[in-house]
């Protein structure tokens, strides 16, 4: 009906600096409640058309530009995002199903930090030069932007990793037309009325609201658009990669991970545990970088498995906007399905689950009884060959299973398809490079997780992507070099 419509937030495209009206729409649901709450554009091939035209249109301007000249617009914008923090915190928690602690202390945070970082990287980056003396003669290279850049995000950490990929791709002198996961549109459009303020010239940052399958394949197929940033499932990725081929793109694949937590006997367990209980239910597990195979050495694994129970119990699992709440709920439906599906596998296969999804009973306050609500649940004698142990759940799920040796442990670790991440806890220094230098993983973490530099290179081995991304990685993907060679 019209009048259900009317209370609905609807969400437009924003090409060129302006609003843009979509003749189709998509709903997306509040995950903590079960309803529909927005309307998305369902943009297509007509609505990609129209953003790539005027990303083409405003790269001469924007492209001529001085770095110091878009660092400064870059900065603006953080700092007017900033001032909004809290509205931006509030919608992300509302349209992603994460608890509003989360959003205030890590996603928009990081979102703003991220113009920052590369408002200040893109001012500090040097060329090469090399002289040839005996023939009289210097090569120089030289950097500059590619064109118009395709950016698809997920719906994990939707406004961070929007503007992970959004800040170094600007700051390279690039224009952008990026796509938003449809389930979590929200902060992306707002942040698009900010940008006029910013003083980011129209065309420059173009969004286009919509599914993969449609706008983001109309984006990945289309002649002018020489490079995509994607982060999400290794399966999307393989059919971008297909897609792309025949135009030669140039792409980041940023995927899945089946990510290790080895904990070693000398582990300092007042750490570990609080550590590696975030590492498995921060954001409902929904981050890549999620720890869902813990694997603790024969001599503690009794202990350690008493204790993360008993801590994982305690983690309280509600309403998302309730600041005391640890877990809020999971993206949609299907996900919520999917997830729990797993846990029957594991159980179905004979693993016992400790705690969590069909064990303790999930209490949730009125107006949340339809959300898609899940307890972190910890699943034990599970095998190496279980889907369980070999396929990205990326929900509040993980596996802790025992290991004697080293030597074993490195195997079992990397005896999956992935290699995001991994963590390790010991105090043996020498064991610590021992292991990380064999694990294949693109990120490996000590005695800590997730805390990072954005200066080095992040990404992973194996499935779990193509590229790395950083200061000095994102600046090479997003610039086109040329050798420039001299004789005098």
């Amino acid at each position: 009906t019209m009048a259900h419509s009317k209370a609905l937030l609807v969400l437009e495209n924003f090409i060129a600096g302006k609003f843009v009206p979509c003749s189709s729409y998509i709903d997306s649901y509040n995950p903590s409640t079960g309803d529909v709450y927005c309307r998305v554009p369902d943009s297509g091939k007509e609505e990609v058309e129209a953003a790539v035209k005027a990303a083409k249109a405003a790269f001469p301007i924007w492209s001529s530009k001085s770095p110091l000249e878009r660092s400064q617009i870059l900065n603006k914008l953080a700092d007017l995002i900033e001032h909004d923090l809290e509205a931006f915190a509030q919608a992300e928690s509302k349209d992603q199903g994460k608890t509003i602690t989360f959003a205030r202390t890590i996603d928009i945070p990081r979102a703003v930090y991220n113009f920052r970082f590369f408002a200040s990287s893109i001012l500090h980056h040097t060329t090469e030069c090399t002289e040839m003396a005996t023939v009289g003669c210097m090569h120089y290279t030289s950097r500059t932007p590619v064109g118009v850049a395709g950016l698809i995000s997920p719906w994990n950490l939707p406004l961070y990793l929007l503007t992970w990929k959004i800040a170094p791709a600007i700051a390279c002198g690039n224009t952008v037309v990026a796509k938003p996961s449809e389930m979590t549109s929200v902060t992306a459009w707002m942040m698009c009325k900010l940008l006029e303020k910013a003083g980011v010239p129209h065309g420059v940052v173009n969004v286009v609201f919509g599914t993969g399958a449609k706008a983001g394949e109309a984006l990945v197929c289309h002649p002018d658009v020489p490079l995509i940033s994607f982060t999400g499932s290794t399966l999307t990725a393989q059919r971008i990669t297909e897609k792309s081929a025949p135009h030669c793109k140039r792409l980041s694949l940023e995927l899945g991970g089946k990510n290790p937590a080895i904990v070693f006997d000398d582990a300092d367990l007042s750490q570990c545990i609080p550590t590696t209980l975030r590492s498995s239910f921060a954001n409902q597990g929904e981050i890549c970088l999620c720890t869902s195979r813990i694997f603790v050495q024969r001599g503690i694994y009794s202990e350690f498995l008493k204790r993360f129970v008993a801590e994982a119990k305690k983690w309280k699992v509600g309403n998302p906007s309730d600041p005391t709440v640890d877990v809020g709920a999971l993206i949609s439906k299907e996900h919520l399905e999917k997830v729990r599906s797993y846990v029957k596998k594991a159980q179905a296969e004979g693993a016992r689950v400790l705690c969590g999804e069909g064990v303790d009973s999930l209490v949730l306050p009125d107006g949340n009884q339809k959300g898609y609500f899940m307890l972190p649940t910890v699943i034990t004698e599970v095998k190496d060959e279980s889907c369980c142990m070999q396929e990205e759940i990326f929900g509040p799920v993980t596996c802790v299973v025992a290991f004697d040796t080293e030597e074993e442990v490195i195997e079992r670790a990397n005896s999956v398809k992935y290699g995001l991440a991994a963590t390790v806890w010991s105090s043996n220094v020498g064991r610590v490079h021992r292991v990380a230098q064999r694990l294949q993983s693109g990120l490996v973490w000590t005695n800590c997780w997730l805390l990072r530099d954005l200066n080095l290179p992040f990404g992973g081995m194996k499935a779990s992507g193509i590229g790395r991304e950083g200061a000095k990685d994102s600046y090479e993907f997003f610039t086109e070099v040329k050798t420039i060679t001299i004789k005098h």
